[in-house]
């Protein structure tokens, strides 16, 4: 198998790794030309060349054309023997977010990145936000400086330390939606205008990933999946980082506001949210539509399931 792709990062999560390690499973020889940074993600494969700087998100030009499963929300062709306008209302809840899986295996990331752990730090929770552009539009989801103070604190009054990561988007090959060089900020008072980072520092129990990567050594996906792969549990954006800690075995909660993954049934019977591995995954769908009537983002389900899923 020769694959040549560039497309965004939870496509080649869920429909080219696993692609391709069903490939290596059936004795095949396996070669990958992807982006920067993503050979960890293909450690079983025989050959891995990083050629691209920047991902895209035209997916009859990114090498997902190619694949089994060329488009990650559905495959109703492969369920249902019939295009997706043509399903019923009822079909159509039971194809979203379900693939192909005839040649689809995912690849064992707990399994294989799992070591003794963070160093100095065990019984963490990983909470992964983001701050991008969405579909060209000014960020909408996200957690805000009054939800990660609420989640750190959730957390650590449960016991646990606290993993925080924002990437910057400079970390590794990004795609149009991906935004750099911009901040959580708000006005705290007794603190004044505080960033998202700056917000750890007033905790004891809560550290940024970018620390912890730096005192594992290593590049930053592989410092993550070995970080993620020691994590008990995980809080998430929806997108790409939800589709990555989904594949560790341990509960997800997922706060959803765009894309096709705010479609009825889209977490649950046989989406690949529940075939990368055996996570519990709870999502929270606030859509963007809901949040611009209302005014404001509802973080109440994600504090709930933090208190009875954690």
């Amino acid at each position: 198998m020769i694959l040549d792709l560039n497309p965004e990062f939870g496509y080649e999560l869920v429909c080219s790794a696993p692609y391709a390690y069903w490939a290596k499973k059936q004795g095949q020889e396996v070669k990958i030309t992807t982006s920067i940074g993503m050979k960890p993600f293909y450690w079983f494969a025989d050959e891995v060349i990083e050629k691209y700087t920047n991902r895209s998100v035209d997916n009859g030009n990114n090498g997902v054309q190619d694949l089994p499963n060329n488009w990650i929300h559905h495959n109703a062709k492969a369920v249902f023997g019939k295009d997706y306008s043509e399903l019923n209302d009822k079909e159509k809840e039971e194809a979203n977010g379900t693939l192909d899986y005839s040649q689809w295996i995912a690849p064992p990331y707990a399994k294989q990145f799992y070591k003794k752990g963070v160093p100095s730090l065990n019984n963490y929770v990983v909470v992964s936000n983001r701050y991008n552009l969405e579909h060209s539009e000014q960020p909408i989801g996200y957690f805000d400086i009054k939800a990660l103070y609420d989640i750190f604190n959730l957390l650590t009054e449960k016991g646990y330390n606290v993993i925080y990561k924002r990437p910057r988007n400079t970390e590794f090959a990004c795609d149009s939606n991906e935004e750099q060089g911009r901040d959580i900020k708000a006005n705290v008072e007794g603190l004044g205008v505080i960033t998202d980072f700056e917000l750890t520092e007033h905790f004891d129990n809560v550290f940024l990933f970018d620390n912890i990567i730096e005192q594992i050594g290593s590049s930053y996906n592989e410092a993550q999946l070995n970080i993620f792969a020691s994590a008990e549990g995980f809080i998430a954006m929806g997108g790409g980082s939800s589709i990555l800690c989904s594949y560790f075995n341990k509960p997800v909660i997922i706060y959803v506001n765009t894309s096709k993954d705010i479609r009825p049934g889209y977490f649950y019977g046989d989406s690949y949210f529940n075939k990368l591995s055996n996570a519990s995954i709870y999502p929270v769908v606030d859509t963007k539509a809901q949040i611009k009537v209302r005014g404001w983002r509802d973080y109440s389900e994600v504090y709930h399931h933090i208190k009875t899923k954690l």
